[in-house]
């Protein structure tokens, strides 16, 4: 398999020229080869594939709407029930539904979407940063995939992608192999795997072009973790021999074929991060070859720059593109840009793409899409994505900005989550997710004839990880033994797999729950009112950010008592 970034580049210049013309194709593409499904049926297209006709026929829908159709694909419906081909993989999306975590169907033609992205982001990238026969130092752990109720393989959807042969060829060909075994990254203990790609990064440290994970935040989280580790590191490099603390036999085995004795190659690692003031520009230094740092950095991982930037030192580092368990949308092909103004130029021939205007109309009716070449300079937008995979007219919940245009495509800015409420990394949780955790960890206090008077959350990130803070106004009191089992169904009630994932690895701290004293939510509606709101108008806020100082002090000047959750230790 050869890669050539320039062709590459000259196919991406020639989709964008024309993107009209190649959304219309993508969509009759897409209608040819699933007009026969149980889904497309119902809507009368008979075989018509004009967007218009799509668009006046076929509803906009959430992924609630599509999930009966999932759900017997997953169950083991063979019929063409969203695809015309059968779907053999689900993806476990890091948002949830009611409070179980999405599946969203996984197949080829999203795998190879993926993997067009990841090349033409790479080709650009490789323009202003050339990288040749170096390795990549990548912080990705695949969770395992387990089986669905129809024996369908099912994962989160960096597992599906990484589990495909594919992926490894593309890395391949692209020049930046992991520096990591299979073992390392489908290892069973998280914690583990971590320590290997470190112990292989430092053996690999001279041939390292590229660090990168799939978020900013792994990559913060792996050298601290190098912070408190680096001198069993180097004592393994120096005697050969991997410290005991990784005990699958797997993973020993492979990281021991690629160890041998290095006591010069000790003795430099142990001397360049001695000399390091506060671990500043680390990577550089273990990495002395290494052209950038590579991620997500936009959205949710913003507060993690911070940090990432003391580690990188002069690095640049370089935003990765813009998808979702559901699909992709666009790739990084301004790789220059800081992450905080990263744009992504959306790919005219991975799906269809539809835009509803954020702002209301007169009427107070929804605003109608617009089509990829519709959209205005400024303005901001809801995604709508039609694809490969069986999403039709789906609502992706991202509003984004159109920031310019790359020839004929939009070129957006990542804003948020239109429905989100708690988020610190891959995590997602709604209002609803919240409301369900509360509604579960209530029903411990009916022993005590008590209740929750009202609820709200906040994320604080000023501690190092973040952590969910969920505030309760009760009744009456209850026992600290109660209200110990309050937390920790509070945080055990958050399934989301982004969410589970995190607080297992502890990249996400412990949930607090702090009880307020009787009255404070009426102070918050005095406040309210105080600002000139109607009462009648007024919804007790579910979450309160961090810029909302004044609701903040409110709350936590009235706490009377603090919990943490212990239901992941």
């Amino acid at each position: 398999m050869k890669f050539d970034p320039e062709e590459v580049i000259e196919e991406f210049e020639a989709l964008t020229k024309d993107a009209g013309k190649v959304q219309e194709e993508t969509l009759k593409k897409i209608l040819e080869e699933n007009g026969s499904t149980v889904y497309l049926q119902q809507w009368d297209l008979n075989g018509r594939t004009d967007p218009e006709i799509f668009k006046a026929c076929v509803p906009l829908v959430t992924h609630k709407d599509l999930e009966p159709y999932i759900q017997r694909i997953a169950d083991g419906d063979l019929s063409p029930v969203l695809t015309g081909k059968p779907i053999t993989t689900i993806s476990l999306s890091s948002g949830t539904t009611q409070g179980m975590p999405k599946f969203v169907p996984f197949n080829d033609e999203l795998m190879e979407s993926t993997m067009q992205i990841y090349k033409t982001s790479f080709a650009f990238r490789n323009r202003e940063f050339p990288i040749e026969n170096g390795k990549a130092l990548q912080f990705i752990y695949s969770s395992k995939q387990f089986k669905t109720k129809g024996g369908l393989a099912a994962g989160t959807a960096t597992t599906n992608v990484y589990r495909n042969a594919h992926f490894k060829k593309t890395m391949k060909a692209m020049q930046t192999p992991c520096c990591s075994p299979d073992e390392v990254i489908f290892g069973p203990d998280f914690h583990q795997s971590l320590y290997c790609h470190l112990l292989c990064g430092l053996i690999f440290r001279d041939e390292v072009q590229v660090v990168s994970s799939t978020f900013a935040h792994s990559i913060v989280h792996a050298f601290r973790t190098f912070e408190q580790v680096w001198e069993e590191l180097v004592a393994d490099i120096r005697e050969g021999v991997i410290s005991s603390r990784v005990t699958v036999p797997s993973m020993r085995s492979a990281i021991t074929k690629l160890l041998k004795p290095d006591p010069e190659q000790a003795d430099s690692i142990y001397n360049k991060c001695s000399g390091l003031s506060n671990w500043y520009g680390l990577i550089p230094v273990l990495f002395p070859n290494a052209r950038y740092i590579y991620g997500i950095m936009t959205g949710s991982m913003e507060p993690y720059l911070k940090k990432l930037r003391h580690y990188a030192g002069e690095l640049p580092l370089l935003s990765a593109d813009y998808g979702s368990s559901e699909g992709w949308i666009g790739a990084n092909v301004n790789p220059k840009l800081p992450p905080e103004l990263v744009t992504y130029a959306v790919l005219p021939n991975i799906g269809y793409f539809e835009f509803i205007p954020l702002r209301v109309n007169l009427d107070g009716l929804e605003p109608t899409p617009v089509g990829l070449t519709e959209v205005k300079l400024g303005e901001e937008y809801e995604i709508v994505v039609t694809n490969f995979a069986g999403l039709y007219r789906y609502r992706l919940g991202d509003v984004v900005k159109i920031k310019g245009f790359h020839n004929a495509t939009p070129e957006l800015q990542f804003i948020c989550r239109s429905n989100l409420l708690l988020s610190i990394n891959i995590d997602k949780n709604t209002e609803k997710d919240l409301q369900l955790a509360v509604e579960a960890a209530a029903r411990l206090l009916v022993d005590e004839k008590l209740e929750v008077v009202d609820f709200t959350s906040h994320v604080n990130v000023t501690t190092d990880p973040g952590h969910y803070v969920v505030f309760w106004e009760l009744s009456g009191e209850a026992s600290d033994e109660t209200l110990q089992e309050c937390c920790n169904c509070l945080d055990k009630s958050f399934v989301d797999a982004g969410y589970v994932g995190s607080r297992k690895v502890n990249v996400i701290g412990a949930l607090e729950l702090r009880v307020v004293k009787t009255g404070t939510f009426h102070k918050i509606l005095d406040h309210f009112v105080g600002l000139g709101g109607a009462v009648s108008q007024f919804k007790t806020p579910r979450c309160v950010g961090q810029n909302n100082s004044r609701l903040l002090q409110i709350l936590c000047y009235d706490v009377v008592k603090t919990y943490f959750s212990t239901a992941y230790c």
